[in-house]
Order: C-alpha cells, then sequence, then structure tokens
C-alpha cells in the first residue's frame, strides 16, 4: 500500500502476501516506484507482529497507523478478527484460528459456536487427509458434529440404510448449511466441503486404503467410546420414557377405552435410539476389524443398540460366533443363539471339526445358557435339552432340578420327544433326591422297565434262547427297583408278567404283598435257589424285627423250613395246637411233643423258646394269599423233601427259629446227630439264659428286701408334737396344723409354710422334706 501525504489517499501497490523479489510499480502520477513488500515470518499472512525500532513520527491516520523509521515507513492496518479467522484457517493455521475464535464479543456467542465448530470440522478433515487419525477424530469430537459425519468417512463400515441416508441427509441440510449462513460475511465457501465431495475426489480415492487402515479404525473406536455413554443414556431414558407411556396409556385404556381410541398413543421420538444403534453397529465392526474381539464381546454382554441384521451377518462372515451368540442373547432371540450353539457343539465333537471349536464349544455351554431359561421360557429350555441329555445327563437333571421345572412337565415332553431319554431321566432324578420323585413317577420308571424286559423277553422266547438266568442291563435294574422302589401297585404288575417266566421278579412282587409262601416257593421249586429263599427270609425278618405292633418275624423262617419239608396246609394245621397250654410263674411254657422218641428234648426246647415267641403265630405272615395258590406254595404238592436245604437252615438261622416248631416239622427219622448244628448253639444259649436269669432274680430280690428294710426304718422314726413346737419359717405354734418334717427329724413346719416358701430352706442343702 502507498499513501499520498497531501491527500492521505491509499493505493494497492502489491497485493497482500510473501512476494520475495523487488518489483517496480508505476503510479498513478506516471513515475516508478522500487518497492518490496516483506513478511516476517512464515507463512507470510496477513495477520502480523512487527518490532519497530528508532521510529521518528507515529501518527493515527483515519483507517491505519503510520510509523516512520529512519529510511522506512510503515503503515499498520487493523484486520477484523473475523477476517483474521478466516485468513488462518485458509492458510491452514488451525489453531491460531480457533485462539482467535475467543476472542470474539460475547454478543457474537453463535458466530463463536458456528466458527469453532467448521473450523474443528476443517481441521480434523486435514488432519485425516495427513494420516493423523486420533487427532482429526478429537477435532470431530470437539466440533460435536453427529457421528453419521464422521462415520461417512469410513465407507467400509456397514450402517443401517434408513439411518445411513437420514443424517446423511441431516449433515447436508442442516449442520453444514447452518455453518454457511453464520459465516456467510466472512468466507463463503470454507465450508462447502462435505464428505461426500472428499470422496468424489481422486486424491480422496487414492488415500482410501489409507484410510481404512488399522491406524484409522483404532481411532474410530475411541470416537464412538467418548460418544457412547452419553448417547446410551438419552437412548435408555428414551425408552424407560416409552414403557412409562404405555403403561399410562394401558392404564388408561382399561378405564375408558372409547377415549383411549379417540386420542390413541402418543409416539415419543426414537432419535436417540437410532443414534445409538448407529453408534453401537459401527463400533463393533471397528473393535473386530482391529482385533478387539473380548471388547466386543463385553459390549454385547450388556446393554447394546446394535443393528441386529447388519452385525449377524458381519459376525458370521468372520466366525466371531461367540459374540453372535451375545447377539442373539441380547436381542431375546433365544432360539436362534441355542441352534447356533448346538450346532456348534456337534460341529466340535465331530472329526472334520477344527482343534478351536472343539476346544471352545462344550454341551456345557448349552447348559448354562439353559439356566435363566428353566424359568423363564421352559418349553424352550426343555426343547434344546433334549441335545445334551444324552451326552451330559447328570449336567442335564441338575438343571431341571435347579431351574425348577415339575418333574411331570419334563416326563411329559420327554415321553413325547425323547422316549429313550425317559427313563434316563428318571433314573438320574431318583438317584439323586430318592425322596423327591413323585410316587407317579417312580411307577412309570418301574412300568418301562417291564415293557423292556417283556419284548427282551419275547424275543428270546422266539428264538428259543430263553433262560431263567440270563439277566439284561434292564431286568438289572427292574429287579433293584422292584427291592427299593415303593410307589408302584404290585398287583398291577404282577398282572403284567407271564406266567411260565421271570420267576424272581414274580417272587418281590409277592413279597411286597405279604405273600410270604408264595415268594419262598418261587424260590426253592423254580429258581432253585435256596441262598436267595435264605437271603429274603432275612430282609423280611430284619425289616419287621423292631417293630412292636408287628407279629414275630422268625415266623418267615418256619414258612421256609415248612416249603423245604413239603408240608401241606392240612398236616400244618394238624402239628398247629389248638389251644395255648399253660405256663409257668418263671415265664417259660413248656410244650409236649407229639414225636415220643424226642419228648425230653423237646421239652427242653420249648423251654428255650421263651413266653414271647409262644404268642406267634406260624401263619401271619402270609395272609395275604389266597386258597387258590396251593399249587404254587408247595410246588405241586409233590417232589422229594429237601432235608439237607432245611437242617442247613436251621444250623444258619438256630437263633431265629422256633425249635419247637421246627422239631415238630422234621421227618421222624431225621437223626439226631444231623440236629447238633442246630440244637448245640441252641441248648448253650438255653443254659446261659437261665442262669442269667437266676441271676437276675437274685439280685431283684435282694433290692427288694433292700427297700423293704429302709422303708420300715423310715417309718420307725416319731415326731413329738407338744404345745411348745414352733413353725421354723412363721415361729407359730404348730398345734393341730398340717406339718412337716425336714430329714434332720428336728425342724417343723407349717405345710402352707413350706409350700409358700420352697425356696428358702430352713436346712441348707436338705434334699427332701418329711410330711407328718
Amino acid at each position: 500500500m502507498i499513501m499520498n501525504s497531501a491527500t492521505g489517499a491509499l493505493s494497492e501497490v502489491f497485493p497482500s502476501g510473501r512476494i520475495a523479489p523487488p518489483l517496480v510499480m508505476p503510479l498513478p502520477s506516471g513515475e516508478l516506484l522500487l518497492g518490496k513488500v516483506r513478511s516476517f515470518r512464515a507463512p507470510y499472512q496477513l495477520v502480523q507482529t512487527v518490532a519497530l525500532r528508532d521510529v521518528r513520527l507515529l501518527t493515527l491516520a483515519s483507517n491505519c497507523v503510520i510509523a516512520v523509521l529512519d529510511n522506512s515507513v510503515y503503515g499498520l492496518l487493523p484486520v477484523p478478527v473475523a477476517a483474521q479467522i478466516v485468513q488462518l484457517t485458509a492458510s491452514g493455521d488451525f489453531e491460531e484460528a480457533l485462539a482467535l475464535c475467543k476472542l470474539l464479543p460475547p454478543e457474537d456467542s453463535t458466530l463463536r459456536a458456528a466458527k469453532e465448530s467448521s473450523i474443528h470440522i476443517r481441521y480434523g478433515h486435514y488432519l485425516f487427509d495427513n494420516g493423523s487419525y486420533e487427532e482429526a477424530l478429537d477435532q470431530f469430537l470437539a466440533s460435536q458434529v453427529d457421528i453419521s459425519y464422521v462415520l461417512a468417512l469410513y465407507p467400509s463400515i456397514l450402517l443401517p440404510k434408513t439411518l445411513s441416508v437420514i443424517d446423511s441427509e441431516k449433515m447436508n441440510m442442516s449442520d453444514t448449511s447452518k455453518l454457511l449462513r453464520v459465516s456467510s460475511d466472512t468466507s463463503d465457501d470454507m465450508e462447502s466441503i462435505s464428505p461426500a465431495q472428499l470422496s468424489e475426489s481422486d486424491e480422496k480415492s487414492a488415500l482410501e486404503a489409507k484410510k481404512m487402515g488399522h491406524n484409522a479404525l483404532i481411532a474410530l473406536v475411541k470416537y464412538l467410546q467418548k460418544k457412547r455413554n452419553a448417547i446410551v443414556e438419552r437412548a435408555t431414558a428414551e425408552v424407560t420414557e416409552e414403557v412409562v407411556q404405555s403403561s399410562i396409556t394401558s392404564y388408561s385404556s382399561n378405564r375408558s377405552r372409547a377415549q383411549s381410541k379417540i386420542r390413541g398413543h402418543t409416539q415419543i421420538s426414537s432419535g436417540a435410539r437410532e443414534t445409538a444403534a448407529l453408534l453401537d453397529t459401527a463400533l463393533i465392526q471397528a473393535m473386530v476389524l482391529t482385533g478387539q474381539s473380548s471388547t466386543a464381546l463385553e459390549l454385547l454382554k450388556g446393554i447394546n443398540y446394535c443393528d441386529l441384521k447388519i452385525c449377524e451377518e458381519f459376525l458370521r462372515q468372520r466366525d466371531y460366533y461367540s459374540a453372535l451368540l451375545e447377539l442373539y442373547k441380547s436381542n431375546e432371540m433365544h432360539r436362534e443363539a441355542l441352534e447356533l450353539l448346538t450346532q456348534l457343539v456337534e460341529e466340535s465333537n465331530s472329526d472334520q471339526s477344527q482343534s478351536e471349536l472343539s476346544q471352545k464349544y462344550k454341551p456345557d455351554m448349552i447348559i448354562d445358557y439353559l439356566k435363566p431359561l428353566c424359568r423363564t421360557d421352559p418349553m424352550l429350555a426343555l426343547e434344546y435339552s433334549m441335545h445334551i441329555l444324552e451326552s451330559c445327563p447328570t449336567q442335564t437333571i441338575e438343571l431341571f432340578l435347579s431351574g425348577n421345572i415339575p418333574p411331570d412337565l419334563v416326563n411329559s415332553y420327554l415321553k413325547q420327544h425323547g422316549t429313550n431319554m425317559q427313563s434316563t431321566y428318571l433314573e438320574l432324578m431318583l438317584a439323586m433326591d430318592e425322596n423327591g420323585i413323585p410316587a407317579n413317577l417312580q411307577s412309570e420308571l418301574v412300568q418301562l422297565y417291564l415293557s423292556e424286559v417283556l419284548d427282551w423277553h419275547a424275543g428270546l422266547m422266539e428264538e428259543q434262547k430263553w433262560d431263567e438266568k440270563l439277566y439284561s442291563p434292564t431286568r438289572k435294574k427292574l429287579l433293584s427297583a422292584f427291592e427299593n422302589i415303593s410307589g408302584y401297585n404290585p398287583d398291577a404288575l404282577l398282572k403284567r408278567l407271564p406266567t411260565n417266566a421271570l420267576y424272581e421278579e414274580r417272587a418281590i412282587l409277592l413279597g411286597k404283598m405279604n405273600q410270604h409262601q408264595r415268594a419262598l416257593s418261587l424260590y426253592v421249586h423254580k429258581l432253585h435257589l435256596p441262598e436267595m429263599a435264605l437271603a429274603y427270609c432275612d430282609r423280611v425278618y430284619e425289616s419287621v424285627r423292631n417293630r412292636p405292633s408287628s407279629r414275630s418275624s422268625a415266623n418267615i423262617y418256619v414258612t421256609l423250613l415248612q416249603i423245604y419239608l413239603n408240608v401241606r396246609r392240612v398236616e400244618e394245621s394238624e402239628l398247629r395246637p389248638q389251644n395255648p397250654l399253660p405256663s409257668f410263674n418263671t415265664g417259660y411254657q413248656k410244650v409236649f411233643s407229639i414225636k415220643s422218641n424226642r419228648r425230653r428234648v423237646s421239652n427242653k426246647i420249648a423251654e428255650i423258646e421263651g413266653a414271647d415267641e409262644i404268642h406267634s403265630s406260624p401263619n401271619g405272615t402270609d395272609s395275604g394269599r389266597s386258597d387258590g395258590d396251593v399249587d404254587e406254595l408247595n410246588g405241586g404238592g409233590e417232589g422229594p423233601i429237601m432235608l439237607n436245604e432245611a437242617l442247613d437252615l436251621l444250623s444258619k438261622r438256630w437263633d431265629r427259629i422256633n425249635g419247637a416248631q421246627a422239631l415238630r416239622l422234621l421227618p421222624r427219622d431225621t437223626k439226631l446227630l444231623n440236629l447238633r448244628p442246630f440244637l448245640t448253639p441252641l441248648l448253650k444259649k438255653s443254659s446261659e439264659g437261665r442262669h442269667n436269669y437266676s441271676v437276675i432274680k437274685g439280685l431283684r430280690q435282694s433290692e427288694n428286701l433292700q427297700v423293704k428294710e429302709d422303708l420300715y426304718e423310715q417309718r420307725k422314726r416319731v415326731v413329738k408334737i407338744d404345745g411348745d413346737s414352733t413353725c421354723s419359717l412363721c415361729n407359730k405354734r404348730i398345734g393341730s396344723s398340717v406339718f412337716a418334717v425336714y430329714p434332720n427329724g428336728k425342724t417343723l413346719v407349717h405345710f402352707i409354710c413350706f409350700e409358700n416358701s420352697q425356696n428358702v430352706k430352713a436346712v441348707r442343702g436338705a434334699p427332701k422334706t418329711r410330711w407328718g
């Protein structure tokens, strides 16, 4: 600039900026001027700081300050702050431009905010193009620009279509145009650059691969994480508001349906949720692409607004199934999650599966997923538990029990969809909680076993390979169930058994019905297993021996002895005494034998048995047997006498058998030598018993005499009451009142005084009181 000193007019001589070489310019007067415009520091911008020394003249003109030095003249022109900001921004000095924005007048707060936002955006684009991704996104964050504007810089990030269109239009029509309107007086082209225009240029296309590099995505993750908390909070508040509004509307609808139909439901804006969906969808992709899989998984486990379709396709393409499962779970798509999880478990167990899958996806994962569903959706839990019930039966049953699924519901579902696993479920449930399984399920388990055994028996019968000593695994389970389970009806099961096979099962059922004679007859005559018959008797004996109301359990051994000796019921009735014999004072009863050659032995045995066993009924343990069962009981009434088995029984259980009854049942020609293992311990026990009884009797008699003597001594004591005798408690005369005497024989009290002051004793430590 050159100023006319006479008129003060200014003329532009050289354009502003950096012009290094000297120039010759013509003046309006026709003269030539040689000059050089100097800028003092790069980038030689319009806004400068000038240091002046030896100033000769400093004067203020109309629109500038003139400084005259010895060999130069300076014209210092003020530049508006807005123009300085524009110039600094255009020259790329964004930080100084932002600093100048703070100098704008307070009344221009709108202009200031718009300019700062615009500069941050320009600065962000500049940094992004130069590879400073984190710094660039920090500038976008400071500009408060919508996240859709930033995500437009990442075309490889898939976004919901509706959100992409809406957000793109929003940026083009709202944010950018607003900035243009506010700052149009200073720079018409500053904010005219949009993400779409940037991507269209050849230079931006060349840098696309660089932008989509690892560092760019890392920066995007950090940017979205900084934005996420506030956006998710707004979306959550929006959802809460909708729930409250829905509750209010529902309540109003119940009160007045007509008014509700007229007013309708107030629709709440879902802008916050759309933004949250945009953010979470992009964040998940960026995390996975940068290898932050664990962080992405944690994001999906919490509250998220990921777009289901985009994220599902993205995660499937990259085989990131753990995150996909969490995505389904967070969207309550439990069926899809279980389908995928079941498929992964099956692939893990197959030979062709990868080692990674076999290590990551186990049946336990299905169990863990089903645990919360047992309460909310038991039918879905039952449906998908079928896949693991066979491979993990114990854990699955524990799942049903911990989830409080009714056993009847589980059993009913298995009956329809998993018949082969129904018995497994009932077995494990019975093993885990024997008392907790209902009786109807116990019965059903037994019925399942029996049906399978009957089919197995029928098949062997057709092949003519049946043998009563064959035991399949299911038959063993059936026998164990008959013994240990009580929740079934033995009569109903007995009707299902064949008449010519499965005698052991029939014997157990007959025992449950207290038909012990029929049961023992099957063990002896059909199964030919005396040891099982003896074990049966032991079980019956032990089960009833401690029951005071039950009849003598020793009769079961007599019943077995009768079967061994092939004694008919008619003979038994003839042998049974019709009237009880008189007993002696000693408590023993003598029984006279019908066999004259063993009369003395019989009498001795009768004394051994004791008075408590003589009241037992020999046939009391088989009261449920019908008259039509005689053939089964005695094996048809024919057959040899099993004397050896009978003698073996007597020698093994001599202490549990009524000796007199046993001797009556034995044949007349039985040798006494063969009875030695039976009689020797019995007689020894009898002698010991008689000796012990005599000792006890003598002790009791001695004790009785001692008590009588003590009573006599107590009655000999005399207490003399005269007119001077007084009560030790109230100090009044005893007179003719009822009194009490303390054990020392001297302290007298009124009886009423004693009752009123039992805690106050006249004589310390006196435990008893004698009454007079």
